[in-house]
């Protein structure tokens, strides 16, 4: 097949100079028609006799020699361009190789292979857009590679290659991509020097060879108007798609969390692909537990299988089973050509049909001796997968064997951490210390001491902080919601009672009339202490058994007792609907605060790590101490404790505004109320055993823990006004020095346009035990 030139014939070869590129590059066959006349006298007889016929073609075409600016020249000479080019396009592989020629260090090509034409070229006859290489990258890349081009042929300097560049180009016949690496021949291109050339020292060229991607360098010492390019570059690509692929798997499957989420599970699914050069190619993973001996999810996902999650059970005498033992004893893969005869049970054949797979490849991931996953690829063609695959699996499932085990463990390693914050009060942070007490102990122990215990785990001079998100008038929400479901509840069952009344006229029917109306009447006036538990017993022990007998043995009564128990929640048997609503929108807003906490508790430790304890009731509170003795090798300064504060602000800013915008969608509109205490001496902390939490230690100290008690019921000197209001932050203090600190951050938050103007400033009544306490009070900007 014969090479198909690309002449565009309405464009130019080239513009005088490209914005990005540095030299004048002409297109010019002088070059190759120097190459032909040097074998006019050849001792080999047959290229001498085409050397001389082509030397005549070129005397009868003038118009062809020296700079060419027009495309149209060479399409009228076509057949010469053809002659010229057999010096490079050898005939025996014009239908394998993928080779074009364009001007010097240009994207115009004017002669390609029709395999090239295919991959690389754009209708215009321009190289296409590389889908790994923008375009100023790439015209950067052309320019570096002539400045090398040009340092080599003037100066006779000698470089490193600049090694293989690779395009990755769409290809259009089976909707992906492949990756050809492009070796860029320039043997044809002359370097005319305009001028005097630069001198350059050997100093300045060895300069130059190790500063090869600073263009600035290049472009001093060699300035581009004194060097003019001609002749052509000559590419030749060869596929290097799956040496690419399966690097990248490489890379890729050596990052932490690749299968775990969907969207990195696609990208190398898109790739196997690529490697399969099938766009329909399935790839499944499952993850296997050794203990429990099944495919199952590890933590948040290692399992993208298509098959295992078909599967109803992994029993010892399932067909999934079986298939397992059969991958586990034989330790090859199991290759299904044509799932539809293959040698397997009939029910697992029909799962793997039903999924659309008629061919498909099954092998198990070993890691040592173990066996950590199965990979699965399916294809939905009979015969798109089959033995001959098998070499590429065998290269890319040791990658994928390490990627199960080594994300298994990362999981099982969040896991243990998940354990130790949610059922032990040993902080992270503070982990180091115990350990050392518990060495310290076990050392003690091997030297005989039998009555040895834990040392004190004390940490000292450490500063507290303070915080909590109250929920306003809580309490009276919650009695509220009670009495309307007692309410409720007890016209439900007047209502029956009444009913029952007018079918049947009992003693009994009348005093529990009586019962549940003075209960009504009572409830409608207010509730008082034990109403809820003594009512919801009384309903239990004697209305709600006599309404089981009247539904059984009077079926005029069946709708309206039905009625009755259909409000009735069935787990906690009471009727369950204002106090629902409340403890949802309680929930609500502790679950917001206490995961944006969390979220942000997350950055704070990178600030400086520090202890952090969250607690939930009817709102958050938070309690953090922060200080050198709390951390193991890593100094500690007060400008990592202002870093916190400031953040403490912030976050209370941040929850103030995140709760005023939940409010409108809660079932029942609640407020919150945002606090904290400042304290700005250090204070040592003590870990109770008996109570495996950490308490202050000391007398003085304890102060501090009965104002952090006492605080959230604090109100206005000489008003009685509640300190803490909905949309505001309040700041309590005891030293007047302590919330200058403060004054900036207020400042600065109010200048970022997070809190409203002015700042109240405010004494407090005394709490119990507590007196002169002094307050800051700021309004968030909602």
């Amino acid at each position: 097949m014969p090479a198909e030139p690309i002449l565009p014939l309405d464009s130019p070869v080239l513009a005088p100079r490209r914005p990005a590129f540095p030299f004048r590059s002409t297109l010019s066959l002088e070059p190759l028609i120097a190459y032909w006349q040097q074998r006019e006298d050849a001792r080999n007889a047959g290229i001498a006799q085409l050397a001389r016929a082509i030397g005549e073609q070129v005397a009868q075409a003038p118009l062809c020699r020296g700079p060419l600016s027009d495309f149209s020249i060479l399409e009228c000479n076509r057949d010469l361009v053809e002659a010229l080019m057999l010096a490079i396009f050898p005939p025996a592989s014009f239908a394998t190789d993928i080779s074009g020629v364009v001007g010097p260090f240009q994207r115009h090509c004017f002669y390609a292979t029709r395999h090239f034409a295919e991959v690389m070229l754009n209708k215009d006859g321009t190289i296409k857009q590389p889908l790994n290489i923008d375009l100023p990258t790439m015209e950067r890349q052309l320019g570096l590679m002539a400045y090398h081009f040009v340092l080599h042929r003037v100066y006779g300097a000698s470089l490193p290659s600049l090694g293989t560049i690779i395009f990755t180009v769409p290809d259009y016949q089976i909707g992906l991509y492949r990756h050809y690496g492009v070796d860029f021949n320039s043997d044809f291109v002359t370097v005319k020097v305009v001028g005097e050339p630069p001198a350059l020292t050997p100093e300045q060229i060895e300069m130059l060879i190790h500063n090869r991607h600073r263009p600035e360098y290049w472009r001093e010492l060699l300035p581009p108007e004194h060097f003019e390019l001609e002749g052509f570059n000559f590419l030749q690509l060869v596929d290097v798609t799956d040496q690419e692929i399966l690097s990248e798997l490489k890379y890729d499957l050596l990052e932490h969390d690749v299968l775990q989420t969907p969207a990195r599970f696609e990208q190398i699914q898109e790739k196997l692909r690529v490697l399969f050069a099938q766009p329909t190619l399935q790839l499944g993973i499952a993850a296997y537990d050794e203990k429990k001996r099944v495919f199952e999810d590890f933590g948040r996902k290692i399992n993208h299988s298509f098959l295992t999650k078909k599967v109803a059970h992994q029993s010892a005498d399932s067909s999934f089973r079986l298939i397992y033992d059969r991958l586990l004893q034989e330790r090859e893969p199991l290759v299904l050509k044509d799932v539809a005869t293959a040698d397997i049970p009939e029910d697992l054949r029909a799962q793997i049909l039903g999924l659309g797979i008629h061919s498909a490849i099954l092998a198990l991931l070993p890691y040592g001796n173990d066996t950590v996953g199965l990979l699965e690829l399916g294809s939905p063609h009979v015969g798109g997968l089959d033995e001959f695959d098998m070499d590429k699996v065998a290269q890319f499932i040791p990658l994928f064997a390490v990627a199960v085990k080594r994300n298994a463990e990362e999981l099982q390693t969040r896991v243990q951490a998940i354990i130790r914050e949610k059922f032990t009060a040993i902080h992270p942070t503070m982990e180091w210390r115990f350990m050392d007490a518990a060495r310290n102990l076990l050392a003690k122990l091997d030297a005989g001491n039998r009555t040895a215990e834990m040392e004190p785990i004390v940490f000292e001079e450490v500063y507290p902080m303070h915080g909590s998100c109250d929920i306003r008038g809580s309490s009276t929400a919650r009695n509220e919601a009670i009495q309307g479901d007692l309410i409720e509840h007890l016209n439900l069952a007047d209502k029956v009672l009444k009913k029952a009344l007018e079918c049947q006229q009992l003693p009994i029917l009348d005093e529990l009339k009586f019962y549940v109306t003075k209960h009504l009447k009572r409830l409608r006036e207010g509730m008082l202490t034990g109403d809820e538990a003594n009512i919801y017993d009384s309903l239990k022990r004697e209305v709600e058994p006599l309404f089981e007998y009247l539904a059984r043995h009077t079926p005029e009564l069946r709708p309206i007792i039905t009625k009755y128990w259909s409000n009735i929640d069935s787990k906690l048997g009471i009727l369950y609907k204002r106090r629902q609503d409340f403890e949802k929108s309680v929930t609500a807003l502790n679950d917001a605060v206490s995961d944006y906490l969390d979220e942000e508790e997350e950055k704070a430790q990178l600030m400086y790590p520090h202890y952090f304890h969250r607690s939930k009731t009817d709102g958050v509170e938070f309690n953090i101490y922060v200080g050198s003795t709390l951390v193991q090798n890593k100094p500690f300064d007060l400008v990592f404790l202002k870093n916190l504060r400031l953040w403490q602000l912030l976050t209370m800013v941040e929850i103030t505004r995140r709760t005023a915008a939940l409010k409108e969608t809660l079932p029942v509109p609640l407020d919150t109320t945002q606090l904290i205490l400042i304290h700005g001496q250090p204070l040592d902390i003590r870990f109770r055993q008996d109570e495996r939490q950490f308490d202050v230690d000391g007398a003085y100290n304890i102060r501090y823990e009965i104002i952090k008690k006492r605080i959230d019921k604090a109100t206005l000197l000489g008003t009685g006004e509640r300190l803490t209001q909905p949309g505001t932050i309040a700041l309590v203090y005891t030293q007047t020095r302590e919330a200058v600190e403060y004054y900036e951050y207020i400042d600065y938050l109010q200048d970022r346009r997070l809190l409203e103007p002015g700042v109240e400033e405010l004494e407090l009544e005394e709490l119990q035990g507590v007196k002169g306490l002094l307050a800051l009070r700021v309004r968030v900007k909602l």
